[in-house]
């Protein structure tokens, strides 16, 4: 055995030694039903490694993977313990819902469901349907034990981690690429990005931030502005890709947990940076049920979350408008 050890660490060590620095390998593909582009300096394919990650990530947080741990603790398995992707999750999101005064709350999952976001069919969704669900959706109404068992007061509440697992992915695959000497990366999944470093240019990494259009089909490729970084997290919550009409009232994915309904605010996109993904992932969330005025005021008590807003035109306009944190001036491409 200590035979086999030995010549693994002797073969892990001729791996480094070939990843040399100066060249970025570019890695592609689909994950958690959506893509991931990756790109990073050095010369070595990472792409088994990195899809053993996503699988990890997936076997944890998974509402639609039967066998994940979350969905295991939404069923009530009794058995489940927690592990450290869920902890990691629960303990983030926890703090993002406390800040926001429940603006982002992991526990949304029913209510989506009931709008039609989830895996069930729209319904004719009534008052009385939304009270009635409101009353075990709440993140006060779950706990995390000593033992990591996951405790609920009511066994219909479910976890959902859909607003913050990707950026959570994007910073376990760049905390391994980290792990392995690479300095300089970009991890993008489904928008959302983990980056350090320069990009194959030498140059700030450069992110778009893409003009709201309405986007079911996602293919708009026109942008607002242009953010160039080297650390950090960025991600985009929105409500013109993700949405539906029913008698000519549009309803977005966004659902306000306070209220049980679509958000309905002037904010049509939120794009935050923060010093990793998972945070940015859930900020920008809430930022979508908070509105504008209420956000700026949750970024006024963290000056290294960092925020770009883009706004319904005003009557009688079809300009955008945008807002943005003074700190992120720092990150624009170009002056305004």
């Amino acid at each position: 055995m200590n035979v086999i050890r030995t010549l693994f660490s002797f073969l892990l060590f001729l791996t480094s030694l070939l990843c040399e620095a100066g060249d970025y390998f570019r890695l592609e593909g689909a994950v958690f039903h959506t893509s991931y582009h990756i790109i990073y300096e050095g010369t070595c394919d990472y792409t088994d490694s990195i899809e053993r990650l996503f699988a990890d990530v997936d076997n944890s947080l998974s509402m639609f993977n039967e066998r994940s741990v979350l969905a295991r603790v939404n069923s009530n398995d009794r058995k489940v313990r927690v592990n450290e992707h869920v902890r990691n999750v629960m303990t983030n999101g926890w703090s993002v819902s406390a800040d926001t005064d429940g603006a982002f709350d992991m526990t949304v999952g029913p209510l989506v469901n009931l709008w039609g976001f989830g895996f069930r069919k729209k319904e004719d969704v009534t008052q009385c349907m939304v009270d009635s669900v409101r009353r075990f959706v709440g993140y006060h109404s779950v706990r995390l034990d000593k033992r990591g068992r996951v405790r609920k007061k009511d066994k219909r509440t479910l976890l959902d981690a859909s607003s913050i697992a990707k950026g959570y992915a994007c910073d376990v695959v760049g905390r391994w690429l980290w792990s392995k000497g690479v300095t300089n990366y970009l991890v993008e999944i489904g928008g959302e990005i983990a980056l350090k470093g320069v990009n194959p240019g030498g140059k700030p990494w450069t992110v778009a931030v893409n003009t709201p259009e309405e986007d079911s089909l996602s293919v708009n490729r026109h942008y607002q502005d242009v953010l160039r970084l080297t650390a950090g997290g960025v991600a985009t919550s929105g409500n013109y890709r993700n949405f539906y009409y029913k008698d000519g009232i549009r309803y977005a994915h966004t659902i306000d947990p306070r209220t049980g309904y679509p958000a309905s605010q002037d904010v049509l996109s939120a794009t935050v940076v923060a010093s990793d993904c998972m945070t940015a992932d859930a900020y920008a969330t809430a930022f979508m049920v908070l509105g504008l005025e209420c956000s700026l005021a949750v970024l006024e008590r963290h000056p290294d979350i960092h925020a770009y807003f883009i706004l319904s035109p005003l009557p009688g306009s079809t300009a955008y408008r945008v807002v943005y944190s003074p700190s992120l001036r720092n990150f624009l491409s170009s002056s305004h």
